[in-house]
């Protein structure tokens, strides 16, 4: 085994990142340093500190990342209108690079020579992590406990953690029903009771959207603002990128926006039945295309449209630093520079759906497309060499095929 001095550990301080730890430094006998990423998951992390404290760590590093996450990350992805198979919003794909990012950084900072993750040999997130580490870090070592270590089940794992007498909470001692993966875009739960695609989630693993079906009867209307493409406010009240995605999550939540129940297909070659809940995203790719529908000329917005696909498919790939998906957000970024306006949207029963929309910098021109008198020059007759132009292949080709 190569000698390693130090390690960085990405840690959540759940059961496996702590097993994780004590494995990390009996295995390798050096110093850990632990880092945890605040994304707005929504739990108290100083539990994290406490027990890598216990662990022996020196080193403990909690960071606050939630403003980072979603203006560097989440904005220029919503700007693409990012939808992986056409339907996820990303949330934990978007996530990796940045902590990947972190670690790297204090790798660097502390001198040390590997970094470590959690994920599984099954797990997109061990590409996503060590593809980032690859392009920010190629001299740096990654660990792969689960690729590594004589542990292959849950019972093996508990039984590691009562030898080494690492706390094992009380509902971990069964088999957990799911896990689940959240920060401030979303909430995704997956495993155990969701394995099966054919059978209906249970109600408790929603934990932050309402049932649309219990959501208020009356419609709640809001408004957001963007400039550029991204986004800025929210009913004319001006937000940092992390306050607007909270409020647009309590907003949506309330009224059972942005629930997904899908089945996707992972890069390593399976597919796996998640549950997702991403009200603030759903809103925001909403609105989003909403002012895009005014601002856009129409070949630009038919272009986006086209590389979208590919664009969110390296995002879930874990090609976040690859020149590639930077080329094409140069592309995206471009076309954002008259993105601006206001669009209103009306919640109600789990939907989020645009009703009016406003732009200083919009393309449309009721004067042109109004059934009544315009003063705008347009000669109908120009409409029929147009179609006739268009129809010559078609009817050239007709001919052929004997119609």
């Amino acid at each position: 085994m190569t000698k390693i001095e130090k390690i960085v550990l990405s840690y959540s301080g759940g059961l496996d990142t702590s097993i994780i730890l004590k494995w990390l430094q009996e295995t390798y006998g050096c110093e850990v340093v632990t880092f945890t990423a605040d994304l707005g998951q929504g739990e108290e992390l100083e539990p994290a500190r406490a027990k890598a404290e216990m662990a022996g760590v020196k080193d403990i590093r909690i960071v606050d990342l939630r403003e980072e996450f979603v203006r560097d990350f989440v904005f220029p992805m919503l700007r693409a209108n990012a939808l992986y198979e056409g339907q996820y919003l990303l949330g934990t794909s978007i996530a990796r690079p940045l902590i990947a990012k972190h670690l790297v950084g204090i790798a660097r900072e502390v001198g040390a020579d590997a970094v470590a993750h959690g994920a599984t040999g099954k797990d997109n997130d061990q590409i996503r992590f060590e593809l980032a580490v690859n392009a920010l870090a190629p001299s740096i070592k990654v660990i792969a406990p689960w690729r590594q270590w004589n542990i292959r089940s849950r019972l093996q794992l508990l039984e590691y953690a009562e030898k080494h007498r690492i706390p094992v909470p009380s509902d971990k001692h069964g088999e957990a029903p799911f896990s689940t993966d959240a920060n401030l875009l979303h909430t995704s739960t997956e495993g155990k009771s969701l394995e099966n695609p054919a059978e209906v989630a249970p109600d408790h693993v929603y934990q932050r959207t309402v049932d649309p079906v219990d959501a208020p009867d009356t419609p709640e209307i809001i408004t957001v603002g963007f400039e550029r493409g991204d986004p800025v406010s929210v009913n004319g009240k001006a937000m940092t990128p992390a306050a607007l995605l909270t409020e647009l999550n309590g907003l949506g939540g309330r009224h059972g926006v942005g629930r997904l129940d899908l089945v996707e297909n992972r890069f390593i070659g399976m597919k796996s039945r998640g549950i997702y809940e991403t009200p603030g995203g759903t809103i925001l790719l909403a609105a989003h295309r909403g002012i895009e529908s005014i601002t856009l000329d129409r070949a630009a917005a038919h272009l986006k449209d086209e590389i979208m696909p590919r664009y969110a498919e390296l995002i879930y790939n874990g090609f976040w630093f690859a020149p590639e998906r930077e080329m094409l957000q140069a592309l995206i970024d471009h076309s954002q520079a008259f993105v601006s306006g206001e669009v209103t949207l009306r919640l109600y029963k789990g939907s989020a759906s645009v009703i009016s929309r406003a732009s200083p910098c919009s393309l449309y021109s009721a004067d042109l497309v109004t059934f009544e008198e315009s003063t705008i020059a347009f000669d109908h007759h120009d409409a029929e060499g147009f179609i006739r132009l268009n129809g010559m292949r078609l009817r050239s080709w007709a001919a052929r095929n004997g119609r």
